[in-house]
């Protein structure tokens, strides 16, 4: 039987002002950027700021709403107006009240300018360009590029040639043979740097081989042990490839430096996506005076104010005692744009003063890392930094998402900061990434003819008052990308 009853409950909403506020905190730098020309241009009442006597601010903001609320419009003239208009920003922000709506604002800027990395062309921009230079059919053209683009981040080609020219002569009547196909392959492989879109190691190290200038004699004998000795010169077992081509230990090691000049990943570090193109710091970190100084890296960021000219014509409608049917709607639109860019300005200029809270108390609480490096870096978690700031974690992981500063030290994602701590026998806490850079200086300072175990690095920690269980070790040095001992074990 159905019934009807009451029931008083709770439920927290956010208001769009603040998901608004949120997604805004959460950008990085160029992100903002492009989402303040994005609200320019959606948003006639915002103009761009580009000198301080065009700004507004706080007081005239509030000013300009309280002559809303004091006009005196008959009843028949008078439309609906939100309901937002009931809460203010104060009712979602915590913080100081906004001094400002310039939204890059800092009394402290002056007038720096910031070096920025040149951009990066990508591998495959300088592997087409090539390939455009050769004098192929237009249908090798178009194969040449899917192979190009079908590289992964080392260089490698690991697709199935065969699937790409059947799929090509399907779906775009591209027709090219199998064997023009792998002359192709041939070709692009041969391209700067050589050893490109080869399928596998052996074949990278060979291709490189093959086209160097080393000692022809060395080179013969480098060939051999890819060739035929390749399974054992990946794992190292030297022996083993000196007693089966019957060579001298000093040719065997002559032989080994050749291949070594080689080059295993061709692509690394040249396929740039446009985000690893260039790296923009969010912050910037200053030693003056012995005292370290925390900037927002903002200065392009544009600077956004109230039109005065739309304010204006806002105002005279409003003064109207009879306004018709189109200047109701005009005055309506207007409206509605005010509020949209009053609360977009405050958002930005709010996630300013959050940005720099959060990054403030990173500076206080890693002091010995900015003056010391990363032996002095304090394990630290999310809560750390929200109890000290009267903030939420989830305000902490929006802000640290993304986000990088420049400083002393160099260039750190924010989230480098924060890492899980043990204890050592002192009683005092080091961080994971502490003991990740002892055991690489451990391994950096091995006999390359003996490397360490993974056991004989958790014993050396445990010398310096770090305990360590083996497998710990392994996952870091796993981490830190260094092979095992007997990978690393050398003539």
């Amino acid at each position: 039987m159905l019934s009807l009853y009451q029931k008083l409950s709770m439920q927290q909403k956010l208001s769009p002002q603040q998901i608004q506020y949120q997604k805004l905190l959460q950008l990085n730098t160029m992100a903002l950027e492009q989402r303040i020309k994005t609200e320019l241009e959606l948003n006639p009442i915002l103009e761009e700021s580009l000198d301080e006597e065009l700004e507004l601010t706080q007081d005239q903001l509030e000013d300009s709403d309280d002559k809303f609320e004091e006009s005196e419009i008959g009843e028949e003239d008078s439309y609906e107006d939100s309901k937002d208009d009931e809460f203010d920003v104060e009712d979602y922000m915590n913080d100081e009240e906004l001094d400002n709506d310039r939204i890059n604002y800092s009394p402290d800027d002056d007038d720096k300018m910031q070096p920025v990395a040149p951009a990066k062309r990508s591998l495959s921009d300088i592997l087409i360009d090539q390939l455009h230079m050769l004098d192929l059919p237009e249908n090798q053209i178009i194969l040449g590029e899917v192979i190009i683009q079908s590289l992964d981040n080392d260089g490698y080609f690991k697709q199935d040639l065969i699937k790409i020219v059947e799929d090509l002569k399907l779906f775009e009547h591209v027709d090219v043979s199998i064997n023009d196909a792998e002359k192709l392959l041939c070709q692009i492989q041969r391209f700067e740097p050589v050893g490109v879109a080869a399928r596998d190691l052996r074949e990278c190290l060979l291709i490189q081989l093959h086209n160097s200038s080393f000692d022809p004699y060395y080179s013969f004998i480098a060939d051999k042990i890819l060739t035929d000795n390749f399974h054992d010169f990946a794992n190292k077992r030297f022996d083993a490839i000196q007693k089966n081509l019957d060579l001298s230990r000093e040719t065997l090691k002559s032989a080994l430096d050749v291949i070594q000049k080689l080059n295993p990943k061709p692509g690394e570090g040249n396929i740039q996506s446009e985000e690893a193109n260039q790296v923009t710091p969010d912050f910037l970190i200053e030693k003056i005076d012995n005292n370290y100084v925390v900037t927002l890296n903002d200065r392009s960021v544009p600077s956004v104010t109230i039109s005065q000219d739309y304010l204006e014509m806002l105002n005279t409608n409003k003064r109207k005692r009879k306004i018709s049917e189109r200047e109701k709607e005009a005055h309506k639109f207007l409206r509605e744009k005010f509020e949209s860019a009053k609360w977009f300005i405050a958002s930005i200029q709010q996630r300013r003063h959050t940005l720099m809270k959060i990054m403030r108390s990173i500076l206080e609480k890693q002091y010995e890392f900015f003056e010391y490096g990363l032996k002095a870096l304090k394990p630290m978690i999310y809560k750390d930094i929200a109890d000290e700031v009267m903030m939420d974690i989830s305000t902490i992981s929006r802000v640290v998402n993304g986000k990088y500063v420049q400083s002393p030290q160099g260039i750190h994602e924010l989230k480098f900061f924060f890492s899980e701590g043990l204890a050592t026998d002192s009683g005092d806490e080091v961080s994971n990434k502490h003991i990740k850079m002892l055991i690489d200086e451990i391994c950096k300072s091995e006999s390359k003819k003996s490397p360490y175990s993974d056991d004989k690095i958790a014993k050396i920690l445990k010398d310096k008052g770090i305990h360590i269980a083996r497998r710990t070790v392994a996952k870091y040095r796993e981490q830190l990308k260094i092979p095992v001992a007997r990978l690393r074990k050398e003539l």
